[in-house]
């Protein structure tokens, strides 16, 4: 067995220095998992070079993918193999034809005429195939050699667009005399393009003036997709690490990637940026291109209209230029910034321009959303069918798509929403088809029940109505439908309707049109519409000079909220034991609110593993990695032998890190930091003496994680009061995490100026002492290394609220559903999990690199509890020490800190 290991050949991977031990151990194990079609979780600390382990072994593999791929279709089309020897695919094909054929009684001659038929038609897409791929080479070919070329065709489109300027503005100049006697009022011009009925058919027009535009480019409307990898993570921030991680790989020159993003990331028309909030960002972009769709299908009778001039389109949708972009991505890596630069230069869309690129993409990358959201992903042309997904920074990919599927709106929107397709109702009641007036109707009737059920009235002002029954409920979907008795409606067609025929779009020209600022006036004989104005006065009003919302509405100021609550229409589709609704009375009508909330994540990630060929979930810490394969895989479907655990080590010495439990402080006090005793003043005074010792051995910064904001406070006053604060301040200068996102950076930047500064001074003060919280903006995301961060505390344990509904409804179905773990309710285990994922986040924030070190304390007995110990993540368990007293606890610190600064100083000399 040992011969056979040593003669087994060893993959070399291309990388861009000598990669560590752990990281070909990482890519070996990744190239297997992709190679086999199988699930893997990955974990990987950060500065063990992760991204760049998942960019070479993912990429290494696509490589001998394609090579093996062209040389079975080169075999296929020179005839060399028939039979056996046939490509797997097509011969899991003919076997399954053949079977289906034999067991029907079919002669073998019927059954080899069918074989053969399946060969040449394979054949025949491979040939066609190959031609479609020979000239997408050859396109990008010469775009990427020949400078000329890449700007003689955009020449050429700006003379065009420039001569139909003036022809159009020659035309509307001969036109207007006869239009201003001629035309019709001014009000029937102006509305027809609100009238519902006559967008039903919008979608074939936009897909006729897609082909009208491409004649001869039809190759790259039915381009199929090659064998790609979806990359996807949490920020856009992340996301461009990634891409300049690859523009520096060893495939950063001949890899075909395609960056895709939000409208706020992508959107280059300054019009639209402006209006800062994502929702109004997103309306308003969907606004413009149905006034292009409109504009191109009606033909000159729309320039005719004076009241067009108003109707804008984007400058920056055209089909043409989106093309001629997307060949640009596809020749060169590029990042959303450099993608947004590009899109200004060529007057193209970024943000649809990208989307034409991922046929023929190698690498995409794109958010969380887009790719787990099932509507987005399909809006955005991704299709997962035999594809490799690597969705990186995954530790909260449960919560991240239990939030995607869930769904809150609230009493104020359903009046807003109400009020709003009441009026467009009346309004064009003689104009709309009967099938879509009996849809506005039911709509409106949902609306309504929604609002009585929390208690409110829809003819009525939401701020002013006062909810005499304040609490929470929960139902499950079929009892809410009960509820509200909407259980004889079809919510799958009222969706159906709500998504194919964009009633949402048709409101947002309405309100655009009457109720915002300077929109023409509605005529005073149409009395219905009088409290119109004066209703949708609010909805128009954007961001303060803060940039913060109306403080009643959690939601961004949208034109309509129809589109918001789609959604939460949607949630209601689901099966009944998948989801609860929690209906939320407070106070005011305004205030109340529905929620949707998603317990099964399962069911919605099923379709992913199911179509990929296979599935990266990786990060820096995955612990406890129970979450991932019986809440997600295993009950999505996936079978235990497909599903592939790796977690590697650090690349830091062993002795570079002192993680170390502390149960008792020094006055001998039990470190017990449960609700009900952390509040105690002599449990926060004890905290206070170990932070004042440890000051006095820890160079550079410390960083102080505790449970919430509020108990940071409560302990931040409290030590004020008793000196302790002073003690601190005389050793380490405090900084706080601030609550307001805008102001981190800030105090980072202050913090690190401190230690800086103390460290090139000398002098009593050794440094900055951070305060943060779990979970708060710190928590994530933020690198604390070298001196930023040499120590790292952790106050308590973060349980979540187990008061609350959503936390004890998700229990409950946990307990039902999911079977006991080494004697634990998987209830318990969640709440277990919950907590030490964050912990494990919070002290993560320390080691960033192979030179790097750092203490590591958690302060509270219940670390050493076996449940909770072994979900601490590998690298840092294996080096915990658990110190009952606070001495022996000190002592080690001391000499850790003591040897580390004496061999820097060794080292420097």
């Amino acid at each position: 067995m040992a011969g056979e290991i040593q003669e087994k050949p060893r993959m070399n991977f291309p990388f861009p220095y000598a990669p560590y031990p752990i990281q070909e151990e990482f890519m070996a194990k990744l190239y297997q998992v992709l190679e086999t079609g199988k699930i893997g979780i990955f974990e990987s600390p950060t500065g063990t070079g992760k991204s760049l382990s998942l960019i070479c072994g993912a990429l290494t593999w696509l490589r001998d993918f394609e090579e093996k791929t062209k040389q079975e279709e080169a075999q296929l089309l020179a005839g060399e193999i028939n039979g056996k020897d046939t490509n797997k695919q097509l011969e899991k094909g003919i076997t399954e034809s053949a079977t289906n054929q034999v067991s029907t009684g079919e002669p073998d001659w019927i059954t080899q005429f069918v074989q053969k038929k399946e060969e040449r038609e394979a054949t025949q897409r491979l040939k066609e195939e190959q031609i479609r791929k020979k000239k997408r080479e050859a396109r990008l070919e010469q775009i990427r050699h020949n400078v000329q070329l890449k700007y003689a065709s955009k020449r050429k489109r700006s003379e065009e667009e420039e001569e139909m300027k003036q022809l159009l503005q020659l035309s509307q100049d001969i036109l207007s005399s006869p239009s201003e006697s001629g035309a019709l009022e001014p009000l029937d011009q102006g509305e027809e393009e609100l009238i519902l009925a006559e967008y039903e058919s919008d979608d074939e027009k936009k897909v006729g003036n897609r082909l009208s535009e491409a004649d001869d480019d039809d190759d790259d409307i039915e381009e199929e997709h090659v064998t790609k990898i979806y990359y996807c993570s949490r920020t856009h921030s992340q996301l461009a690490q990634f891409v300049h991680e690859v523009q520096k790989s060893p495939f950063g020159k001949e890899i075909r990637l395609a960056s895709l993003g939000s409208r706020q990331n992508l959107c280059v028309n300054e019009e639209v940026r402006r209006m800062g909030a994502v929702q109004l960002i997103n309306d308003r972009c969907m606004e413009m291109q149905k006034n292009k769709h409109e504009k191109k299908s009606t033909g000159e009778e729309t320039e005719k209209k004076k009241t067009r001039v108003s109707r804008t389109v984007c400058p920056f949708y055209s089909y043409e230029h989106m093309q001629f972009l997307r060949d640009e991505v596809l020749v060169q890596v590029k990042d959303i910034e450099q993608l947004v630069t590009l899109g200004k230069e060529m007057k193209a869309c970024p943000y649809y321009g990208s989307r034409h690129a991922i046929p023929a993409a190698q690498l995409v990358v794109l958010p969380y959303q887009m790719l787990l959201h099932d509507a987005t992903r399909n809006a955005s042309g991704i299709k997962l069918k035999d594809q490799v997904v690597i969705i990186d920074e995954a530790h909260n990919l449960i919560d991240t798509i239990t939030c995607i599927y869930s769904a809150q709106v609230s009493g104020s929107q359903l009046c807003c929403a109400h009020s709003q397709l009441l009026q467009y109702m009346e309004r064009y009641r003689k104009r709309l088809k009967a099938k879509n007036l009996m849809y506005i109707k039911q709509i409106l009737f949902l609306l309504e029940r929604f609002v009585i059920v929390l208690g409110g009235n829809v003819n009525q002002n939401p701020k002013t109505q006062n909810i005499s029954e304040a609490g929470v409920e929960l139902k499950s979907i079929n009892d809410f439908l009960f509820l509200c008795q909407i259980d004889n409606i079809n919510l799958f067609k009222v969706r159906n309707c709500l998504a194919c025929n964009k009633i949402w779009s048709f409101l947002f020209g309405f309100v655009e049109r009457y109720g915002a600022a300077g929109a023409v006036k509605i005529r005073k004989a149409d009395q219905k519409m009088s409290g119109l104005q004066n209703f949708l006065e609010t909805l128009n009003k954007r961001q303060g000079e803060e940039g913060e919302l109306e403080a009643e509405d959690d939601q961004p100021k949208m034109a309509s909220p129809l589109m918001h609550i789609e959604g939460f229409l949607a949630a209601l589709t689901n099966a009944n034991q998948d989801g609860r609704v929690i209906l939320s009375r407070q106070g005011t009508l305004a205030l109340s609110s529905l929620k949707f909330l998603l317990l099964n994540p399962a069911v919605h990630f099923a379709k992913v593993l199911k179509e990929c060929r296979a599935v990266i979930i990786a990060g820096g810490t995955m612990q406890p990695i129970a979450d991932f394969r019986e809440q997600l895989l295993q009950s999505a479907g996936a079978s235990a032998d497909r599903i592939e655990e790796f977690s590697c080590g650090h690349v830091i010495p062993p002795d570079n890190i002192l993680p170390i439990i502390l149960c008792s402080g020094p006055s001998n006090q039990q470190l017990d930091f449960t609700y009900e005793k952390r509040g105690l003043p002599q449990m926060m005074e004890e905290t206070g003496r170990i932070l004042c010792n440890l000051c006095n051995i820890v160079p550079g910064g410390m960083v102080c994680f505790f449970p919430s904001y509020e108990y940071e406070k409560q302990v931040y006053m409290h030590w004020g009061k008793t000196g302790l604060l002073t003690q601190l301040a005389a050793k380490k200068k405090i900084f706080q995490e601030p609550k307001r996102a805008n102001q981190v950076e800030q105090v980072l930047a202050e913090y690190a100026k401190c230690i800086k500064r103390c460290n090139q001074t000398g002098g009593p003060m050794t440094g900055a002492l951070l305060f943060s919280v779990v979970g708060g903006k710190m928590s994530e995301g933020i690198n604390f290394s070298d001196d930023l961060g040499r120590c790292v505390i952790m106050v308590g344990m973060p349980y979540p609220n187990i008061k609350s509904p959503e936390l004890q409804e998700k229990i409950a179905y946990l307990n039902k559903t999911m079977p006991k773990a080494a004697g634990q309710a998987p209830g318990r285990m969640l709440i277990d999990n919950l907590c030490m994922k964050a912990v494990n986040q919070s002290i993560g924030r320390a080691i960033r690199h192979q030179k790097d070190f750092a203490s590591i304390v958690l302060l509270d007995h219940r670390y050493s509890r076996p449940a909770i110990f072994n979900k601490l993540p590998q690298w840092i368990k294996s080096q915990t020490q658990v110190k009952a007293g606070f001495g022996p606890a000190f002592a080690a610190l001391r000499k850790f800190h003591w040897e580390k600064k004496s061999n820097g100083e060794a080292v420097s000399s």
